[in-house]
């Protein structure tokens, strides 16, 4: 974190194979000091809209909590964690070891249609790969020039991605994964004090053109955390409709700011009950607009 208290993506590490838009492996430093004044003991910690599941995974591997779900909607996503979770990770990254970039070879390999888990798994690796800036969506195009020209090659790293793949394997025992519906799972763990749930939703404006699952009744999320007994930190996109639902329903906000890997600058939303485990004043609070005279 620099001095103005702005996060730098490249200097958090991300565990997660994929390049997922909107990731959130930016926010780690934030999650650590929130589970930081939590009970140090039978905290499970619960990301209900896991996608890339960067936070997740990083709490399961620094053992910040006993345990760790990850729920996403995305088959194609969750092919991967159910693989890589479930003992045949070895499988996978040996055909991403295997597998050479080419714009025949990945247009062929997605034009298939997956027969098995693994396949399912390595198309759904190659396709967030190769696809601009990782985007799932069925309409997203393959990369052009990439980064310094390599095309579809700038961002397959196959020694990085098997390596992330045999961590987060290392760790299987401490992470569960559901493939279903976060609204659900929330539900279903509403009244478990033990819970600390990492919400991170399809957001109101980006989620339509990055996500296949992108449709999400914001309102009714809110309603439903409303109930929930355990601890709650969210991230949303700064909109007035998000920041009015916020005060409506009794949570406070603060302006997280982060610089991307192309050094511009953005700002989201934290969202909580309060703020009172935040030690450093990183995040800007909101200021109150002036009534007119």
């Amino acid at each position: 974190m620099s001095k103005k208290g702005i996060i730098s993506a490249s200097s958090v590490s991300t565990p997660s194979p994929f390049r997922y838009p909107g990731g959130k492996s930016w926010l780690v430093p934030y999650v650590k000091q929130w589970l930081a004044g939590l009970p140090s003991e039978g905290i499970q910690f619960i990301e209900p809209f896991a996608g890339g599941a960067n936070v997740g995974l990083s709490v399961a591997i620094e053992s910040l909590a006993e345990h760790v779900t990850l729920v996403e909607m995305d088959k194609d996503v969750a092919a991967v964690w159910e693989v890589v979770l479930n003992g045949r990770a070895k499988s996978l990254t040996n055909r991403i070891m295997r597998f050479k970039v080419t714009k025949e070879s990945v247009t062929a390999l997605l034009k298939k249609r997956p027969r098995t888990p693994i396949a399912r798994a390595f198309s759904a690796i190659v396709k967030n790969r190769t696809r601009r800036g990782g985007i799932m969506a069925s309409d997203a195009s393959l990369l052009k020039l990439g980064e310094n020209g390599n095309g579809l090659n700038s961002r397959w790293y196959p020694e990085t991605l098997k390596k992330r793949i045999e961590v987060i394997a290392e760790h299987s025992a401490k992470i569960s994964f559901q493939c279903g519906d976060g609204l659900e799972c929330i539900r279903n763990n509403k009244d478990n004090e033990q819970v600390a749930f990492f919400i991170d939703p399809p957001y109101t404006i980006a989620g339509r053109r990055l996500y296949k699952h992108s449709s999400i009744d914001q309102r009714k999320l809110f309603e439903l955390l409303e109930t929930v007994q355990g601890k709650i930190l969210m991230t949303y996109d700064n909109t007035a409709e998000i920041r009015a639902l916020v005060r409506e329903f009794g949570f406070q906000y603060r302006h997280a700011t982060m610089r991307t890997t192309h050094h511009s600058t953005k700002k989201e939303l934290l969202v909580s009950r309060d703020f009172a485990w935040l030690k450093r004043t990183a995040l800007r609070r909101p200021t109150a607009k002036k009534k007119a005279p």
